[in-house]
């Protein structure tokens, strides 16, 4: 689809009110004022909306439907969630308080384009909700790498100074931690006899019961036998046989509660037309009970091995959530983060702070040796440039890096492991000053993941947490070259 047929109605729209005596308003205005300069003057909105409306008219089934879709309302809603998505996370608020946002700030509704003259219709947090999931992140990344290619080949398109470096690349990686709590294993029988009670007395509430005794009751069980397991640490030589008695009652309990959800479970797929809930509504119920009866048997036997048997469970083989199943651990060795729970996520930035490549790892905590080297291939394949420099910390240290950098003629600014290497190493001055700028990349670690991505990171699912680091990384190389240098405020300066 060409983008002739994308050009936006245009409207009347009020002026923005003239706000004195806050410089953080000001600032923050024009920010976002520059924002939406880049986002027009580099072609990434446009090409957003169309990637959007191709992909919709693929999908969509009436071809006569589709046509008026994609020339009526589709491109304006790509738009609005596009701007949804970046300002929403440069403020860093939920659905509910940024459509609430939205609907009393005027700088909002101009840079979301809802402002209007007559009527001023905001979105709702349901469908601010579904703006995060308008795109796939491959989208993003396509319109990610084309606005850094821009930058770097022709900077005068988006009024820049001087072009971005994108041959120099500074690597490092950290744990995106996920949002669980310490994965104690017996507090995890816990977790699931409340998912599982939760769920049946919310079937019996909308209408579907069968006999057993009140729900409550084994929650409240479970509780007790909780602070039980918490206090037979306390009980000297005995701690141990009391810790595996409480464990053998919360088993019992455990086992009631899935017989129980198991019964609800096929009455609620055999007889849900008797509750007043939707088949869709329904299927989400069923997925909620299955997703804890399927991993609750392995808890069980992860608890028992760990107290009763007193065997050591290997971590490939453990649950650390029953909710985010692809957390994995890191021993990271840091004072105050011994070990993290989440997924590895490996970061590449260039001299200016713009971040040019990223990747989440899911099933399992790769070395930092293969994330480089998948990195430097992923870098050069994207952005259509040739680096002529790395520079990583030790952990990539080793035979193999040093030897692909060889093969690639990339110049080797990995700091070495042993410390005679490293010492001479360091007098050469361009490796010196390289690695005095590599630590500025432990700072924009903490910016992306504190200032837009939020900790704790609060999306669900290893699919939504990659979703909001692709919408993070667009907001925050938006906010890196919104801050540098322009060519009409180096003129007016000079």
């Amino acid at each position: 689809m060409s983008n002739s047929l994308l050009v936006f109605q245009p409207e009347l729209r009020p002026s923005l009110p003239t706000v004195m005596g806050n410089v953080d308003y000001q600032n923050f205005q024009a920010q976002l004022e520059r924002i939406d300069e880049l986002l027009r003057a580099s072609g990434l909105e446009t090409q957003f909306v169309a990637q959007c409306v191709q992909r919709w008219q693929a999908a969509a089934p009436n071809p006569r439907a589709r046509t008026a879709q994609a020339l009526g309302k589709y491109p304006q809603r790509s738009r609005q969630a596009l701007r949804c998505n970046l300002a929403r996370t440069l403020l860093q608020e939920d659905y509910r308080r940024f459509s609430t946002h939205l609907a009393e700030s005027p700088l909002l509704q101009w840079f979301c384009g809802v402002d209007r003259l007559d009527l001023i219709r905001v979105p709702s947090k349901s469908t601010v909700q579904r703006y995060t999931d308008w795109a796939p992140r491959e989208e993003i990344r396509t319109v990610l790498d084309n606005l850094l290619q821009l930058a770097a080949r022709q900077p005068a398109v988006l009024e820049l100074q001087k072009s971005i470096v994108l041959d120099t690349v500074f690597f490092d990686a950290t744990c995106l931690e996920t949002n669980i709590h310490f994965p104690v294993d017996w507090v995890l029988l816990r977790d699931g006899t409340r998912t599982l009670v939760g769920t049946i007395s919310c079937i019996r509430q909308h209408g579907l019961c069968y006999r057993m005794p009140a729900p409550e009751t084994f929650s409240h069980r479970m509780n007790q036998l909780c602070i039980q397991m918490t206090m037979a640490h306390r009980q000297g030589e005995d701690s141990k046989a009391q810790s595996k008695h409480v464990l053998r009652l919360m088993k019992q309990v455990v086992g009631t509660v899935r017989a129980h959800a198991q019964r609800y479970r096929e009455g609620l797929d055999r007889d849900w037309q008797k509750t007043d809930w939707t088949r869709p509504q329904v299927e989400q119920v069923l997925q909620r009970i299955d997703g804890i009866l399927a991993l609750l048997p392995q808890a069980q036997k992860q608890a028992h091995d760990r107290i009763i048997g007193e065997r050591v469970v290997p971590n490939a083989e453990k649950i650390f959530s029953l909710y985010e199943t692809d957390t994995q651990l890191l021993v990271r060795g840091k004072a105050g983060a011994q070990i993290e729970f989440g997924n590895k996520l490996f970061l590449s930035e260039n001299p200016q702070g713009l971040i040019l490549d990223f990747s989440l790892a899911r099933d399992r905590v790769p070395g930092d040796v293969e994330e480089l080297v998948e990195s430097i291939l992923r870098v050069e394949e994207h952005l259509q440039v040739e680096l002529k420099a790395v520079v990583a910390d030790r952990g990539c240290d080793s035979f193999g890096s040093r030897s692909f950098l060889d093969l690639m003629e990339i110049y080797n600014g990995i700091c070495p492991k042993a410390p005679k290497q490293l010492q001479a190493r360091f007098k050469d001055v361009k490796f010196g000053r390289l690695q005095r700028r590599r630590s500025q990349t432990e700072g924009r670690i903490g910016i992306l993941k504190n200032n837009f991505l939020g900790r704790p990171l609060r999306a669900k699912g290893f699919a939504h947490r990659e979703r909001d680091l692709s919408w993070a990384v667009l907001a925050h190389n938006l906010w890196v070259l919104a801050r540098l240098p322009q060519v009409e405020a180096m003129a007016q300066a000079a």
